[in-house]
């Protein structure tokens, strides 16, 4: 929990820990000047049920966008291999963050064609993040290259996200983003990030029109953390008409205590075309995790995700997901037993439509479904 919380922090800022280890000489000047590398990683795998024992047995649904990584039932899954390559020095930074597996794709969602052409496979899309960082001041830092998107409360690392499964809302983007972007301290306090990228999970842009980025981040207190994320830019594709697409997100976590952790992270999108009303999407999730002792632990995700409007990628519709997940730490906290149990319940279809879920028979007559399994997380 510890690790998750000062994670948490840093998700979107994943530079300043490194400026403020240089300012407060926590490492030898001498080694700083000269580089140092570093390299961490892990790997997961999961096996889980599914109630409605599908035919196919898929947890995705009819949108195909149900879940995100653990999409098989009654069958072991390697989930993701990470291998995250570090170089800093005092005045700067560069980090290959690779991974790969049957999650590596999904992680890089919008890369539909490759630079080899249509379904060519390209080791490009083992790419998670390849950015370098330069401190122009003890304040001010700048990024640029492909990065983790600031939007939102989880990530694709595993490790860090107290639930396996991931929430609707990160499931619906954006994941990462490719551009640049500048980090400036004005205190211990509180950091602002602009910046501005190509689009919205796409190696490639899609028209002539960046995206603006931003983040407002506020720490009152060790263990308390505030952040105020924006994304927006025209979003249409080339040739078609003007499409806004906007995104508004609040993320806070709090160590109420020694052992109890409590988070949010809600968020409100707004899609206008051109001469059409403005569509809205958005939800709220709810954290909390209570460690019992060192080595176990227990957490719940309440989730309410509203997508009625169409915009994003779970359908016209909405859902609510509930998740428990137990936390058991071995091998000196570099393995990660996490027992998992989640219920999701999408709007009634009715009159003879397509639900969200499939049955024993492959038919899609089922609009909620409850999963359990477990999952193995290891850390290097």
């Amino acid at each position: 929990m510890k690790n998750l919380r000062k994670t948490f922090f840093a998700l979107s800022l994943p530079l300043m820990a490194s400026v403020a280890q240089a300012q407060n000489h926590d490492e030898p000047i001498d080694s700083l000047v000269r580089g140092k590398f570093s390299f961490s990683g892990y790997i997961d795998s999961y096996y889980m049920f599914n109630s409605n024992n599908p035919k196919q047995g898929s947890n995705i649904g009819s949108s195909g966008f149900a879940r995100a990584f653990d999409q098989k039932e009654r069958q072991f899954q390697l989930g993701l291999v990470q291998t995250k390559i570090a170089y800093k020095q005092r005045k700067s930074e560069a980090v290959a963050d690779l991974v790969f597996g049957p999650n590596a794709d999904l992680g890089n969602y919008g890369n539909v064609l490759t630079p080899l052409g249509k379904d060519k496979p390209t080791s490009s899309l083992a790419i998670k993040q390849a950015y370098f960082s330069y401190y122009l001041t003890n304040k001010l830092t700048v990024t640029a290259g492909q990065f983790g998107t600031h939007i939102g409360y989880e990530v694709i690392d595993a490790p860090v996200n107290y639930n396996y499964s991931l929430s609707n809302l990160f499931n619906n983007g954006p994941f990462y983003h490719i551009g640049l972007k500048g980090v400036y301290t004005f205190s211990p306090k509180f950091n602002a990030m602009a910046g501005l990228v190509n689009n919205w999970d796409r190696l490639y842009d899609n028209n002539k029109y960046s995206t603006f980025i931003s983040e407002l981040a506020f720490t009152p207190k060790d263990g308390y953390s505030i952040l105020l994320n924006y994304i927006g830019g025209n979003e249409a594709n080339i040739g078609d008409t003007k499409f806004v697409k906007q995104m508004v997100d609040l993320t806070a976590g709090f160590q109420l205590t020694k052992k109890y952790f409590a988070g949010i992270n809600a968020v409100q999108g707004f899609a206008k075309a051109k001469d059409d009303d403005t569509k809205h999407w958005g939800g709220v999730a709810l954290y909390t995790n209570y460690s019992f002792t060192e080595k176990f632990g227990l957490g719940f995700r309440g989730e309410y995700f509203d997508n009625t409007s169409g915009v994003q990628y779970i359908g016209n519709t909405d859902v609510t997901s509930l998740t428990l997940t137990g936390k058991i730490t071995l091998a000196d906290g570099h393995l990660l037993v996490k027992p998992e149990v989640r219920t999701d319940i999408f709007k009634k279809q009715g009159n003879g439509a397509l639900e969200q879920f499939e049955d024993k028979d492959g038919n899609f007559t089922k609009n909620s479904q409850t999963t359990a399994g477990v999952v193995f997380i290891y850390k290097f």
